[in-house]
């Protein structure tokens, strides 16, 4: 069974105002979307679920899905802050979505096999499709997940420090992902400063987490539980947020599930910070001049 792609998008509209306004970093207009599901397709993934707003919907359609119509099954499902479980509400002026984990619950109704999570404004490279379909495509156990790993030298940002989530492995499977801010590099060095307000130096060689996530339909389940539990500590934070990372520590430290980190020649990047544009450009043309991609991936 050939798995899905599950792109999260639904944070498009607020962060660039119009989805016509998506940042282009291709010869031919490509968005960092578009490399990411012409990596999924070449790699035998069957099927396309978006998550995204029903107030982008017009537009998402109009700027995304026409163009991949005849090349893969596209569905998409809205997450709104009224997809809650029942005997739950909305709490007054909460405004801020659910996060990550909420993201993924939606789309529930649409996926029955094997499938990848990505957020939609990130490049993973080539290679971390080709592990995770690798993976996804031979799962025995219901309860086996995996992410790729990818060095922590090669998430940095030029521009600034960037949050990333540490992995802690054995046996080349996730024990807990640890949240560490600012990680920065400088003459060569990666630190970030550590509770106690000391530098903390890194090898660069750390695997860390960019919400790359393989699993099996059996997470929903997991997932619904985990919100719940959320809900009911957290429904009147107006700024809580269940992310996915979090959901996935909790079932880890529960032994509900196993998580394979994947090993990886991947460079992720993205636009952390406005600077990143440019960069990332950069990068996409790098890879096109050496005949990874097609000037057009859409002809």
């Amino acid at each position: 069974m050939k798995p899905s792609l599950l792109i999260l998008a639904a944070g498009m509209g607020s962060r660039y105002g119009s989805l016509k306004q998506i940042d282009q970093i291709g010869p031919s207009g490509e968005t960092i979307i578009d490399y990411s599901i012409y990596d999924a397709i070449s790699y035998g993934f069957g099927k396309l679920v978006f998550v995204i707003r029903k107030n982008i919907e017009k537009e998402f359609r109009e700027v995304f899905l026409r163009k991949y119509e005849g090349k893969i099954e596209i569905n998409y499902v809205f997450q709104e802050i009224e997809n809650l479980p029942e005997n739950f509400r909305v709490p007054e002026n909460r405004k801020k979505p659910w996060g990550t984990a909420h993201a993924v619950l939606v789309a529930k109704k649409k996926i029955n096999e094997p499938f990848l999570v990505i957020n939609g404004d990130d490049f993973y490279g080539r290679d971390a499709y080709r592990v995770c379909s690798e993976f996804l495509q031979n799962i025995e156990n219901d309860m086996d997940y995996c992410m790729p790993g990818y060095f922590v030298k090669n998430t940095l940002s030029e521009n600034g420090g960037v949050s990333r989530g540490i992995c802690e492995l054995k046996n080349e499977y996730l024990q807990a992902i640890v949240e560490r801010k600012n990680i920065v590099q400088d003459k060569g060095k990666i630190f970030f400063i550590n509770e106690n307000n000391q530098k903390q130096f890194l090898s660069g060689l750390e695997y860390c987490s960019m919400n790359m996530f393989g699993f099996s339909p059996s997470i929903f389940q997991f997932l619904e539980e985990e919100f719940r539990k959320f809900l009911h500590e957290n429904q009147d934070n107006l700024g809580s947020e269940f992310f996915l990372p979090l959901a996935i520590n909790n079932l880890l430290e529960k032994e509900k599930i196993s998580l394979k980190v994947l090993p990886n020649s991947a460079r992720w990047f993205g636009v952390t910070y406005k600077e990143d544009k440019q960069a990332s450009k950069d990068k996409i043309y790098s890879l096109v001049r050496n005949g990874k991609y097609p000037e057009n991936l859409w002809l």
